[in-house]
């Protein structure tokens, strides 16, 4: 793909996302407060690129991307709750998020952690709801089973968790890498996973991608905690230096911000290895790869 071919590839299944979230929302029967609070969030904006990151490794196997639209929003979804709940004063006590008051603040506490809840478990009803002769049975199943191991208490909560109780202490490299891994990373990993299972990559090509995206979910954390340092909320659209006012250790914090930015730069190297590894169309996942090095929001 040319750049220009890669950009418009990339925008048009932005756009695919969007109009697949709003149908799934449209659809949903239930109490309109509750509908009201899960769509505040999910339709705030954002990267979205959880979705595209699965949505190209399907089109880097040759496939249609179209048959991972109801995984890529079910993605999306749990993403949108993970950061609901986040934002809550018992978590990090945001006030905003993309730009706007988070949820809490417009909808109260308990609504919140409602539209959270929901957008969760909407998530896996969408995956279950597949109805697409190219995704058998046997890879809807691997598709939830990955889901909810990179989600839950071996994933993202898992990460989440450590980086709570990490507040205020000192930690090893291997220990905050862990947090990053599992909180931010392991979503991110599944993204790519299941954009490969659903383009049935052979085993080859499913450990290069994984590696790919197990470097590419460290470089995005790594970039995280240097706008928290170096970005404007204008731009990231939520408080700057949360991170150290929750005493937060963060990369930056333990290497200094040279070291972080060489971290960073280490990671996205290697990430770009394993996609050339891959031997795949990665024009697309490699487009994104570079946006993850030197975004600003």
């Amino acid at each position: 793909m040319a750049q220009l071919s890669v950009e418009q590839f990339l925008n048009e299944q932005k756009q695919a996302v969007e109009t697949a979230l709003s149908r799934y929302m449209e659809r949903l029967e239930g109490p309109e407060t509750l509908k009201k609070a899960m769509a505040y969030s999910l339709e705030a904006g954002g990267k979205r690129i959880r979705p595209l990151l699965l949505l190209a490794t399907i089109q880097a196997l040759g496939k249609d991307p179209a048959i991972g639209l109801p995984v890529a929003c079910a993605i999306e979804m749990i993403h949108t709750y993970s950061l609901i709940h986040d934002d809550l004063p018992s978590m990090d006590n945001d006030d905003l998020r993309r730009g706007k008051p988070t949820n809490h603040k417009v909808f109260g506490e308990a609504m919140a952690i409602l539209a959270g809840d929901a957008l969760l478990t909407y998530a896996f009803q969408l995956i279950a709801e597949v109805d697409d002769d190219r995704v058998p049975p046997s890879v809807k199943l691997q598709l939830i089973e990955q889901l909810a191991k990179a989600a839950g208490p071996e994933g993202m909560v898992a990460g989440q968790t450590a980086d709570m109780e990490a507040e205020g202490k000192t930690l090893a490299l291997a220990e905050l890498e862990y947090i990053h891994r599992h909180k931010t990373g392991k979503m991110l990993q599944y993204s790519v996973h299941a954009g490969a299972l659903l383009g049935s990559a052979d085993d080859r090509q499913m450990r290069e991608l994984d590696e790919f995206a197990a470097h590419l979910g460290l470089a995005f954390q790594i970039r995280d905690d240097i706008l928290d340092i170096e970005g404007t909320e204008e731009k990231i659209g939520k408080r700057v230096g949360s991170d150290r006012d929750n005493k937060k250790v963060t990369y930056p914090a333990l290497l200094s911000l040279d070291g972080a930015k060489e971290k960073l730069t280490f990671h996205i190297d290697a990430a770009k290895r394993h996609l050339q590894q891959a031997g795949v169309d990665g024009a697309a996942l490699a487009y994104i790869c570079e946006l993850v090095a030197v975004r600003d929001h």
